[in-house]
């Protein structure tokens, strides 16, 4: 590899390591956030919170799904011309638009609260739903800023962003539904003020934002205000019109899976009520799914966010220099990373299902149990999530921005089919939803590599993803066989459940190293790699760089 291919690699890996470290961050947050908030609201309560939740979500991938990731892969191919000037009219123009459509966002969403209510069958979620639409304009607000600096290819405000959203809705929003609680109020009430400590949480995050950016225009982009108005090259129709065509078919896509999951939740709700199930026992079992399995489920999806972001503005800027050598590295390193983290967590979240969720909300036995099966269910989706997430990033730096779409309403089209039978199936009934999920994201993957081959050839793919797996099924059989020795001899406990993931953890590390599947480059990059990595040398459990 030569040198400037190397930069490219450690910057990629750089962003992805800081991403990876702040996406835990706040999926620990979260995690912390949804215990004690179980237990203030019940099932029933976050069952109402959920719903509310899914359909600010709606509007969120709407407003932001595209835009920022659009406005990334201008400014990059902008800086990888030497058009720096532009960058501001791009960043200008694409704030605007984000405002106008936060707004809009914002203000539907309230206007059309109880007609949404009435829709998914949970009416009692209105006025969470009234406390979470502002949130809608502010995360709009954060997206253009996150677009502007990925664009640099600077992952710091972004992550740091992410940590203060996080921590607000944490702090304002357990403190605002105690506050409710403590006055006695209803779930449906309680759940509200939980809602607007999202909304103050998104309002702090966009605040650190705009003053970052504000900074960060002084020390870099101060000397190109002079003259900067007569110096445009691009007029302001042309720059929507370039965000247009990126944004518009990357926001249809994403909304097929946000929609998906609207109809999922409604379907949900409908079909276990036609099976005999009351609105307070569907809304208990829905909560059960969302906050327990659902939040597992989405930490490693969310996790390869960090693998993506990084790519998109780095391999665009190589498709913008024609340099076809280093868009197939970007394309296979995005597709090992996203491999190595994802195959063995999707085999332990299925193996180790019950014992996660009795260690994170081990107080909520009766949510627990329903939850369980679900999650081990939805395990055996989260690679193919996560290869949702990698191949659409791909194709968006190619803007290729159509195909994603076919992929994902093919994709929409049998989640809605195979959930409606199934869910409504006594036998089956709730695990169709994680079924569903499961065939759906198949459709998506399958059609997507077929898309990306197209565009960019990358060979051995079998390989790949296949030495990942091979080295995750021993790291997981093992440990897996022992913990159900230990339960039979002492029980369940925390200490065990703890002793056998970090026994997974250690053995994926050495079967990842000793059949090729980490390198001593990517293990350096790592928390105490280099000192990891200089002792697997020492062992000849890995090749030295």
């Amino acid at each position: 590899m030569v040198e400037s291919e190397k930069a490219v690699k450690k910057s990629f890996l750089s962003g992805v390591l800081l991403l990876s470290l702040s996406t835990v961050l706040v999926k620990v947050v979260g995690f912390v956030y949804k215990i004690p908030m179980l237990s203030y609201l019940g099932s029933v309560g976050m069952g109402y919170f959920h719903s509310a939740y899914e359909i600010y979500a709606m509007f969120c991938v709407i407003a932001t799904a595209g835009l920022p990731v659009a406005l990334s892969v201008l400014i990059s191919a902008a800086l990888a011309r030497g058009d720096e000037k532009n960058v501001i009219k791009i960043f200008r123009t694409a704030m605007a638009v984000f405002w106008i459509i936060g707004l809009i966002g914002s203000g539907i969403m309230i206007v059309a609260a109880p007609w949404f209510c009435r829709l998914i069958k949970s009416e009692n979620a209105h006025a969470c739903m009234i406390s979470i639409a502002p949130t809608v304009l502010f995360v709009c607000i954060s997206s253009a800023y996150r677009g502007f600096f990925q664009g640099y290819q600077r992952m710091l405000p972004t992550a740091i962003s992410q940590l203060i959203e996080a921590f607000g809705k944490l702090i304002f929003g357990l403190l605002f539904a105690k506050w409710a609680l403590m006055r006695g109020m209803e779930p449906p009430k309680v759940a509200a003020a939980a809602g607007w400590g999202l909304t103050l949480g998104t309002a702090v995050s966009a605040g650190y934002l705009f003053l970052e950016k504000l900074r960060f225009r002084r020390h870099k982009l101060h000397q190109l205000t002079d003259g900067m108005v007569k110096n445009f090259s691009v007029t302001l129709w042309g720059t929507l019109r370039s965000l247009g065509k990126l944004a518009v078919p990357m926001t249809l896509g994403a909304s097929a899976v946000s929609l998906t999951k609207l109809i999922d939740m409604t379907m949900i709700l409908r079909r276990l009520q036609t099976i005999g199930l009351s609105e307070a026992a569907a809304n208990e079992a829905y909560g059960s799914y969302t906050a327990l399995a659902l939040s597992i489920y989405a930490l490693l999806p969310s996790l390869v966010n960090s693998i993506a972001l990084p790519l998109i503005p780095l391999l665009s800027s190589a498709i913008e220099r024609g340099d076809r050598d280093r868009q197939t590295a970007m394309i296979r390193s995005s597709y090992h990373l996203t491999s190595v983290v994802a195959i063995p967590a999707a085999l332990s979240v299925s193996a180790f299902a019950k014992p996660i969720l009795s260690l994170l909300f081990g107080r909520e036995a009766d949510a627990v149990s329903l939850a369980a099966p679900l999650l081990s269910m939805l395990g055996t989706s989260i690679f193919l999530s996560c290869m949702i997430t990698a191949t659409n990033s791909v194709l968006h730096a190619y803007r290729s921005v159509n195909r994603p779409i076919l992929s994902m309403l093919a994709g929409a089209a049998v989640k809605v089919v195979s959930a409606y039978f199934l869910i409504g199936f006594p036998k089956i009934g709730m695990l169709g939803a994680p079924i569903s999920t499961f065939l759906c994201n198949l459709t998506v993957v399958v059609l997507n590599l077929i898309f990306a081959a197209r565009l960019q050839k990358t060979d051995q793919l079998i390989a790949v993803f296949g030495k990942p797996f091979a080295a995750s099924v021993p790291s997981v059989g093992i440990p897996f066989c022992l913990y159900h020795l230990l339960v039979m001899r002492i029980g369940e406990s925390t200490g065990v459940t703890l002793a056998t993931m970090l026994l997974v953890v250690l053995l994926y590390l050495f079967f990842a190293c000793i059949t090729g599947v980490i390198t001593a480059e990517e293990l350096s990059s790592m928390p105490m790699g280099k000192r990891i990595c200089k002792m697997f040398v020492g062992l000849h459990l890995i090749k030295a760089e």
